[in-house]
């Protein structure tokens, strides 16, 4: 007598808590429990989930945070595997989303609500990027973290230079420690604008972010850095909200009205890559000068202005890198009438 066939699963739902160790999964069930388990993670512990969910013959459905590099390995793993679909979130939204489905917070909850999350809402499959892309991000981040750390030497070495009492060998320590700072980055932005230069398609994104008012080579590095590992269906609108710098409204009823904020709820690295260039650019690009004093002439604080300034900026460089052309200020404000 033959072997009665199962009936097989068109989908299952997956959520996976991420941490720097271990990787907490939840399968949502057909009777609404969940199946859980704990993998390492690890290149073996991303094959044994991989296993794991195969073995219920059926296309999988797998959503999990984005938590930097501790996801990125997973993320990659997931996607090259057959019968495997993977998103990967804004840590923000399914903080807001597990909020209506439990009070508790531990990791078998965060994997059961990203297993909700991957059953009710839209799924959005996440688009690997490129390894020159990711090169690149890896090290613009931690230049930019060389640059934090050297900046708080500084100000060590300035408030003990105004004490009697510093020794002088914890001075000299001192101005060591930034002398080598500031060789460790200059050698790590050599290396960035080389890997910039091996890459056809980057080198060309770069040159044209260089010849937009307010961005040196240094911002281009840190842009096309965050930049280069997005996807290409991404809109507009997209990656303003990928930075952060969509406005979020506080309105209800007659009674609260409170001032719009950017939302911040994006890619801090962004956002804070597009601010020297918008402060340099109000003062060195015609257009973006005007768009900024009548920003202020409305009443809008500096800040305001020059946030609305970034965004702007930002929304530039998209239809620049899209359409590979130059900077052009009177396209981007053709209401303003400056040639």
């Amino acid at each position: 007598m033959s072997k009665p066939i199962e009936p097989i699963q068109a989908m299952v739902f997956c959520g996976v808590d991420v941490s720097a160790t271990t990787l907490s999964v939840a399968v949502r069930q057909e009777d609404q429990r969940f199946e859980e388990r704990v993998f390492d993670n690890t290149a073996n512990g991303h094959k044994a989930l991989i296993a794991w969910l195969r073995k219920r013959k059926a296309r999988a459905r797998v959503s999990l945070e984005a938590t930097g590099i501790y996801s990125l390995d997973l993320a990659l793993a997931l996607d090259r595997a057959k019968g495997i679909e993977v998103a990967v979130l804004n840590p923000k939204l399914v903080h807001r989303f597990a909020q209506t489905l439990r009070r508790s917070k531990t990791d078998s909850a965060d994997a059961q609500a990203l297993a909700e999350y991957s059953r009710r809402m839209p799924f959005a499959p996440w688009c690997p990027p490129g390894l020159s892309g990711l090169q690149l991000r890896t090290i613009s981040r931690h230049i930019q973290g060389l640059v934090v750390e050297h900046t708080r030497q500084n100000n060590r070495l300035h408030a003990a230079n105004k004490s009697t009492s510093t020794p002088r060998c914890v001075v000299n320590d001192l101005k060591r420690s930034i002398a080598s700072l500031k060789q460790r980055i200059l050698h790590l932005r050599s290396e960035a604008q080389a890997l910039v230069r091996s890459d056809e398609a980057m080198q060309k994104r770069f040159e044209l972010l260089i010849r937009i008012p307010g961005i040196a080579a240094i911002s281009a590095l840190q842009l096309l850095g965050e930049l280069a590992p997005l996807s290409p269906e991404m809109s507009v609108r997209q990656w303003v909200a990928h930075s952060g710098l969509d406005p979020a409204h506080q309105i209800s009823g007659t009674s609260v009205h409170k001032p719009s904020r950017i939302s911040r709820a994006g890619n801090r690295h962004l956002r804070h890559a597009l601010y020297m260039p918008a402060l340099v650019a109000v003062r060195r690009d015609p257009h973006l000068k005007a768009f900024y004093e009548t920003l202020l002439s409305r009443h809008k604080a500096k800040l305001q202005a020059l946030i609305a300034v970034a965004r702007k900026l930002l929304h530039a460089i998209y239809g620049i890198l899209r359409t590979q052309t130059p900077y052009d200020g009177s396209k981007l404000f053709p209401q303003l009438g400056i040639v």
